[in-house]
């Protein structure tokens, strides 16, 4: 059989799904005939190892007209005996047996600040209209936890059974740790910073964390918040915001960090604080915990089902609940030592290999289904 594999999303900020997915495929899969679509600038870093994959350009950008006129046609020309989309965003003329990975809601529930709100709103409206549809008509749902299962379940109309719950995964990093030379030119140990790594979108809820280091720098006035991740529109406006209301002090927003960088972060952290309001897997905060980091928190949606028992959870609504769960970490080191334990324990549970192992299983399910 042919599998086409949509991996245009591949080194994009949620790409490390399709990166992993690709990998293992490779790996456990000799039978079935695949073709990769990949953009261009993608096409040559990666890499085939299988001689059953074929990899094949695809310049049509993701929610544009070419993905709904060009690509359709591209797809129809490679007669793909299955189609994995491994996000929702895909042709919604086409019909074949069809796999979606649908990561999670957040973006039909959360408004970008940075963006036009007009072409903003006309862009989500479409955006949860795609996700339903797609849902329904998809021979076959993945999603990377159970509360995304049961909420696609519900928002779609869809019924549970065509949905199969694959777990995503963290890796160590093998780079050496180098510190953070902004760190270090504040002089601090490790017990001084407490740090969060990536996106300031809205849904990740950063200002209350601002808020509550507010508050902890009361009772720690030697305490650093690390702000790490490529700078952007967002970014700048929480930084403007943090400014002019007199927050600002103490907080260090670094950029871009390297893989080298950020292992050291988390080995010296104080804690790594997760506040998001919304998530299908929460991958960077299992990233952190693998990588040595004790984690406090949010308890919302699917984070207590990935974390167990290696968080120390806080209503990310709250900011107090918040500041005074961090505080808990800073002041109590066996507790910190507990969650340094419990996290690489939990972390260890995933495996990127079974999740390619189970996302083949549902190819072969819906390829033994009559069309």
């Amino acid at each position: 059989m042919k599998i086409l594999i949509d991996a245009r999303e591949l080194r994009t900020s949620s790409g490390r799904y399709v990166e992993r997915l690709l990998h293992y495929l490779q790996q456990i899969d000799h039978e079935h005939d695949y073709v990769i679509l990949l953009k261009p600038q993608d096409i040559n870093e990666w890499e085939v190892t299988n001689p059953k994959f074929q990899k094949v350009v695809c310049p049509y950008k993701e929610f544009t007209f070419s993905e709904q006129t060009k690509l359709y046609k591209q797809i129809k020309n490679i007669n793909p005996d299955l189609v994995h989309f491994t996000f929702v965003q895909q042709p919604v003329r086409y019909h074949g047996r069809t796999v979606t990975t649908i990561q999670d809601l957040t973006t039909t529930r959360f408004r970008n600040p940075t963006k036009n709100w007009l072409l903003f709103t006309i862009k989500q409206l479409i955006y949860k209209w795609v996700n339903v549809y797609v849902a329904q008509k998809s021979t076959a749902l993945i999603t990377p936890t159970e509360f995304v299962k049961k909420d696609i379940a519900a928002y779609a109309h869809v019924p549970l059974k065509k949905i199969t719950v694959t777990y995503e995964s963290a890796d160590p990093i093998p780079d050496s740790p180098t510190p953070l030379k902004n760190i270090q030119d504040h002089n601090l140990q490790y017990s001084k910073y407490i740090m969060y790594l990536g996106r300031p979108l809205p849904h990740k809820n950063l200002w209350r964390l601002i808020e509550a280091f507010a508050l902890l720098r009361k009772q720690h006035p030697d305490l650093l918040l690390v702000l790490a991740g490529k700078k952007d529109a967002a970014y700048d406006l929480i930084q403007h915001q943090a400014q002019k209301k007199g927050l600002i002090d103490g907080i260090l927003f670094t950029g871009f960090v390297s893989e080298a960088e950020m292992k050291w972060l988390y080995l010296h952290c104080a804690a790594y604080v997760f506040p998001s309001l919304s998530e299908g897997f929460g991958l960077p905060a299992l990233e952190a915990t693998l990588n040595g980091a004790p984690i406090a928190s949010s308890n919302a949606t699917c984070l207590p089902e990935v974390y167990g028992d290696a968080a120390h959870y806080f209503d990310p609504l709250s900011v107090d609940d918040m500041a005074e769960k961090i505080n808990d970490i800073l002041i109590d080191e066996p507790l910190r030592q507990k969650l340094i334990a419990a996290g690489k324990k939990q972390a260890a549970k995933y495996s990127w290999k079974r999740m390619a192992e189970q996302t083949l299983d549902v190819y072969k399910e819906v390829l033994s289904k009559k069309d």
